[in-house]
């Protein structure tokens, strides 16, 4: 069984008023500006600052709750909340998914949260772990359950706190929870920080950072962890940049310090450092990176992944998310028509902004989407969404 993110469901986080969004190993989100894509996206960084943060953290992060609930409707609401389904745990199934809830209330003097995690166990058990308050209560659900309780402080997250929580009281399961969704990246090239030098990696596998700043550090323990996917790395570039001859590194304060990126370029005396290639050189190699990381979080999502790429490297960097997302699930946001055309209609995620300011996402179903392209006689998904027949304007 598969180990995916399966479905996640929204109340009052910014514009997502409700939602509920199936995720598959490749999505896509195409819509206008202010559609939500990006809330969608921060969905999941907000639940990685609460476990690296913890919960009032977190919110205080993006201004407090009052800035995080849905701003539309006559009055403000009084929660926000988020589910997730997955298949992450060992006896998880799509029928028996893994469930984990955060819901966060507005009081008087405050907030106060209620999260909620589900497993499937051995032999058709279950448990249910509840947090209200200061209170855990561990339920063990079948014919021999019980239920017992922990002290948790007031709004401290059961995702940074649980893990703790001794086996037989469920630990490995919200461990691994925890983990996954801690592990989830949302990738975004800086590329003046991606142009510079980067620090000598300290071990072969290199942890690629959220902005690619470490770009020539990761690539170097790349291309000594595993030879053919750095190999095939720079073939796709050379593919897309047809002026590179190959890419090689050098140490400019010498080995064991510091290395930079260097381009092997067609028709020059010496090669191009990094710091002077150009801007969707750089966003290229930081997307490819991306691809070949061979230790990829659960989730990795990216807004505009076509920002500053020739449209002929669309077709290779499709191929490559799919390929990707055999080890890894994607959230990918785009504006592109072009990147659109390349997709199949289930990995097509369309988003559109009502008028009480609350998002429709996604706004058709994969199988609406599959019959407006078999009523169309096969025009690609770009062209129908450019023209409107999919809606979420661009």
């Amino acid at each position: 069984m598969e180990k995916r993110l399966i479905e996640v469901e929204v109340e009052n986080f910014r514009s997502l008023r409700k939602i509920t969004l199936p995720l598959r190993p490749l999505n896509v989100l195409v819509g206008p500006n202010g559609a939500g894509k990006t809330n969608v996206l921060d969905v999941f960084r907000f639940l990685a600052d609460v476990i690296g943060t913890d919960l009032q953290p977190a919110l205080d992060l993006r201004g407090g709750f009052d800035e995080v609930a849905f701003w539309g409707g006559e009055r403000p609401p009084t929660h926000l909340q988020i589910r997730l389904k997955s298949t992450w745990t060992t006896n998880s199934s799509r029928s028996a998914p893994d469930e984990y809830l955060l819901r966060v209330s507005r009081l008087k003097n405050g907030i106060s949260r209620r999260e909620s995690f589900q497993f499937k166990r051995t032999q058709g058990r279950g448990r249910r772990i509840t947090i209200r308050g200061q209170k855990v209560s561990v339920v063990d659900t079948g014919r021999d359950g019980g239920e017992r309780e922990i002290g948790i402080n007031a709004l401290s997250s059961g995702l940074s706190t649980l893990p703790r929580l001794s086996d037989d009281r469920g630990g490995v399961e919200v461990s691994t929870v925890a983990q996954r969704l801690a592990s989830f990246r949302v990738f975004d090239v800086r590329v003046d920080a991606a142009r510079l030098p980067s620090r000598f990696p300290r071990t072969r596998s290199e942890v690629l950072d959220d902005g690619a700043a470490n770009l020539a550090g990761f690539l170097l323990a790349l291309r000594s962890q595993d030879e053919n996917a750095w190999q095939q790395l720079v073939e796709d570039a050379m593919e897309v940049l047809p002026q590179l001859d190959g890419i090689d590194f050098d140490y400019p304060s010498g080995a064991a310090r510091e290395v930079v990126i260097v381009l092997k370029e067609r028709g020059l005396r010496r090669p191009t450092q990094l710091a002077d290639a150009s801007y969707g050189t750089i966003r290229l190699l930081g997307l490819l990176a991306l691809l070949y990381d061979p230790n990829p979080p659960a989730l990795t999502c990216v807004e505009e992944i076509d920002h500053g790429l020739h449209p002929q490297a669309l077709e290779l960097l499709v191929e490559r998310l799919r390929e990707a997302s055999e080890r890894t699930q994607f959230l990918i946001a785009t504006h592109s028509p072009a990147l659109a055309d390349r997709l199949e209609p289930e990995e097509l995620v369309v988003c559109e902004r009502r008028d009480d300011g609350s998002s429709a996402i996604p706004a058709l179903t994969a199988q609406r989407i599959e019959g407006i392209v078999e009523a169309s006689e096969g025009l690609p998904l770009g062209d129908l969404w450019f023209s409107g027949a999919l809606g979420g304007d661009l």
